[in-house]
């Protein structure tokens, strides 16, 4: 009995109520249009006359639910008055261009529904609290008489007080009622039809896209910056008292790096809280000479070979090329064995050529065994980001002791 009474007690159950009598009384405005042809039509029944009043009533609600600012309302007001989760509509870039006639007449139907059950929950409960409320002894124990529309109900002596609490506990269950109906209804009829599912799927997928490819950039800027922050710092430490000019070198070099990193992270993480983030790092193949002076402060000998124009790639291609040479050189840095560290990148008019080769085995400025670590997601990320580009990915040993890494992508260079 207690778990019958709990929707009584709800907050949700009136506040759903009260959107439906909200929706009945927002449809007085359309009923003067709708009594027009019944004035017109005098000779009529009055029976037919009022079926006609109330079809045309409703075909006009239902005329006003075609608009996407009704739906809109009707979803947010669904969401903080009903406490349905409904989704917000999809963006008319986003929305299919013609949806389907069902799914065009579903907002329209839950209009007609709302408003219906706005009058009739409103009607019903207002009969009976007047009943209830209103009888002449229904708190004296005297003689108790209800009449309407010709109905007449006469309760004597003790029983009045029960009738009277038994229409208030009806005009209770009677918003229950009509809560329950909407809330029922509102998923079915106000959310997302199948074709705006997949477009939220889309959009979904796009975004778990943006992230992904976040959290590739921000793994190989901080990746980069710590490695060549920590080397550079190893080196300043050891040339401090010998070349203080050289140590100073050093030292702006990290904070120049860090620098960069802190601006990559700022971005990063302004997307991630959904807020308005500044400008997006643009780091393009055009930064690739004050990478790789970065590298040579760190103590890393950099032979590069660059051919074609570069400044003529297209920024997303020359974006992802210089992230896939920074995360190159940074595992060439950070795992190889030292010795001199062979950059090429060649543009040509079908295709971006990028190579990254070091030395390999123990001992050695990187004090590792090979370009890559053996788990991590420093290979396995570069080769994700390739094959988003369509393009070609090689990496592995170059001989005995160099390793390579080695990447092709399509490009389009301008006429």
């Amino acid at each position: 009995m207690i778990k019958g009474l709990r929707p009584l007690l709800r907050g949700s159950t009136y506040s759903g109520v009260f959107f439906a009598y909200c929706g009945a009384l927002a449809s007085l405005p359309l009923l003067p249009f709708a009594l027009l042809p019944a004035l017109a039509w005098r000779s009529a029944p009055e029976a037919v006359q009022i079926a006609l009043v109330l079809v045309l009533w409703a075909a006009l609600v239902g005329v006003v639910g075609l608009a996407r600012t009704t739906r809109r309302m009707l979803i947010v007001s669904a969401r903080r008055l009903l406490r349905v989760p409904l989704p917000d509509p999809v963006a008319a870039a986003s929305a299919p261009a013609a949806p389907s006639g069902a799914d065009r007449w579903r907002t329209p139907l839950w209009l007609v529904l709302h408003v219906a059950l706005g009058w009739a929950g409103g009607l019903t409960t207002g009969v009976l609290l007047a009943a209830g409320l209103a009888m002449p002894g229904g708190w004296t124990g005297t003689e108790a008489r209800a009449n309407l529309f010709g109905w007449s109900v006469q309760v004597t002596g003790g029983w009045s007080w029960v009738a009277a609490i038994g229409c208030v506990l009806l005009a209770a269950a009677v918003c229950v009622a009509v809560a329950s109906v909407l809330r029922w209804s509102a998923p079915r009829l106000l959310g997302p039809s199948s074709a705006e599912r997949l477009a939220l799927a889309a959009e979904r997928e796009l975004l778990l896209a943006e992230r992904n490819r976040l959290a590739h950039e921000l793994h190989d800027s901080i990746g980069h910056t710590l490695t060549a922050a920590t080397i550079q710092a190893a080196v300043a430490g050891e040339v401090l008292s010998a070349d203080p000019v050289a140590a100073r070198a050093a030292m702006r070099s990290i904070e120049e790096s860090t620098r960069a990193a802190l601006e990559d992270l700022d971005y990063v993480l302004g997307v991630l809280r959904e807020e308005k983030a500044g400008t997006a790092p643009t780091r393009t193949l055009t930064d690739l000479p004050e990478l790789l002076d970065r590298l040579r402060h760190a103590g890393a000998v950099v032979e590069p070979e660059l051919s074609g124009e570069l400044e003529q790639v297209q920024g997303t291609l020359s974006r992802a090329a210089y992230r896939i040479l920074q995360e190159g050189l940074t595992n060439a840095l950070r795992h190889g064995a030292g010795g001199p560290i062979e950059v090429r990148v060649a543009a040509a008019p079908d295709g971006l050529e990028l190579s990254v080769v070091n030395r390999t085995g123990t001992g050695g400025a990187g004090a590792g065994s090979g370009a890559f670590p053996t788990s991590g997601h420093g290979l396995t990320g570069l080769a994700e980001r390739v094959r988003l580009l369509h393009g070609e990915f090689e990496a592995g040993p170059d001989g005995s002791q160099r390793w390579r890494l080695a990447v092709r992508l399509p490009v389009r260079l301008p006429a």
